[in-house]
């Protein structure tokens, strides 16, 4: 797609993440995907369809990145956020991805599901987001007055000790193949784990019944896939030489007469697809700005806005919608703990269950399966103790549901645990 100038083509990298994330949007309430409500259907009462349905889109997403990649059309080596990096932060990847599955547990959903819900009429995902924005927001920027971030006061100086700098970028095409093999690489693994996700996804005879799992799984797949796309392939006949959004913002100067129209971030122009945790912060910062908030748009706050809209149309529609608030103050700080927790761990993680889950996996980047991997155990243990915990009463400390927890999901050996098996 090529333009014969930025402003255009901005506007259609923007109308295209909207568009594609309101059907996603719609698609979502109308189908119940939820990847908290994965993981509960899973531990609570073995009902594996939700999972399977997330299964299918990181692998239709998996599938169409890599195979477009091969042809040229698809760019995650140029990223945002930078997936393949080659500096491996696998601390931050696994502490974010378990605040978020925590946080997620305890606020009744992830950030796609509390933005679903927002416009579906559940207020309580509207103080969800609100704190999610406050801490996504100042993880990465610095505090008025200061260069201090939230990340660089209360992680970088611990969890950089850990970062692992790589001879090729993170992800696993590269890493087994090498740089000499990497397109190979990439593309056989890719093969391999996108058909084997999609595989899992259809071979239990119950979720081929289901049309609302294969419904949700398509298109979230396709949906990620279909913003990889377009981000990638957006180019500007700058005087002759075509180039992306990201190379004309870095040599604005050279193509542009003045700073009109000029976006106030270049990283936010890179190819990049959905997820929802640092585009809240951005859209906090959207708000904050004024007159020039035009400038300050970016792919994230308008695929945010395109869920919360897509799923109001279909609550109108279907007639589903529902004004909800809490139902206890207990209700209310724990939906403020969980929103604090997927804060910091959306951030720290580089991600969420649909930014790391789905567009994160869809790069092969290592870093990406560390983080969901370690959203589903913190998830799965979160319910876990609580359900001990409610069973048991006060016999049952935070440690013994603990334990007993992990023995169920066999990460500790069954003789370990002080409370028997519910």
């Amino acid at each position: 797609m090529l333009f014969e100038d930025f402003a255009s083509a901005w506007q259609i990298f923007l109308a295209a993440g909207f568009i594609l994330a309101l059907v996603m949007g719609a698609v979502v309430n109308k189908t119940g995907f939820c990847t908290m409500g994965a993981v509960s259907d899973w531990v609570n009462i073995g009902d594996t369809g939700r999972f399977r349905a997330w299964f299918l889109a990181m692998g239709i997403a998996m599938l169409g990145v890599i195979i477009f990649e091969y042809l040229g059309v698809t760019r995650p080596d140029d990223a945002f956020p930078p997936y393949r990096m080659s500096d491996l932060v696998w601390l931050e990847n696994i502490l974010g991805g378990l605040m978020f599955g925590v946080g997620m547990t305890f606020a009744s959903g992830c950030g796609n599901k509390n933005l679903v819900r927002l416009g579906a009429g559940n207020f309580k995902a509207l103080i969800v987001l609100s704190i999610i924005a406050l801490i996504a927001y100042f993880m990465v920027n610095p505090f008025p007055g200061s260069d201090k971030t939230l990340f660089s006061t209360l992680f970088y100086p611990w969890t950089s000790l850990t970062t692992i700098s790589l001879d090729t970028p993170q992800d696993l095409g590269s890493m087994l193949a090498g740089t000499d093999n990497v397109v190979m690489g990439r593309l056989i693994v890719g093969l391999i784990l996108g058909l084997g996700l999609v595989f899992i996804a259809f071979m239990s005879k119950d979720f081929r019944k289901d049309k609302d799992h294969a419904l949700a799984g398509i298109v979230i797949g396709l949906a990620v896939l279909g913003a990889w796309i377009t981000t990638s392939l957006i180019m500007v006949n700058a005087d002759g030489e075509i180039v992306s959004l990201s190379s004309y913002y870095t040599d604005w100067d050279l193509y542009a007469f003045d700073d009109v129209g000029k976006p106030a971030m270049g990283a936010p122009l890179s190819p990049q697809s959905y997820t929802f945790i640092n585009p809240t912060g951005q859209a906090l910062g959207y708000l904050a700005v004024g007159k020039a908030a035009s400038n300050f748009l970016t792919f994230g706050i308008v695929a945010a806005l395109g869920v919360i809209v897509g799923s109001f149309l279909w609550a109108l529609f279907s007639k589903g919608l529902r004004f909800e608030w809490f139902a206890s103050f207990k209700d209310f700080y724990t939906h403020v703990i969980g929103a604090i927790l997927m804060g910091f761990g959306g951030v720290l993680g580089m991600g969420c269950t649909i930014g790391q889950g789905i567009t994160g996996v869809s790069t092969l980047a290592l870093g990406s399966f560390l983080t969901v991997f370690s959203i589903i155990i913190a998830s799965a243990l979160t319910m876990k103790v609580q359900y001990y915990k409610m069973v048991y009463e006060e016999e049952a400390s935070f440690a013994k549901a603990l334990v007993a927890g992990m023995a169920d999901l066999k990460l500790l050996p069954d003789g370990l645990r002080k409370l028997d098996k519910v």
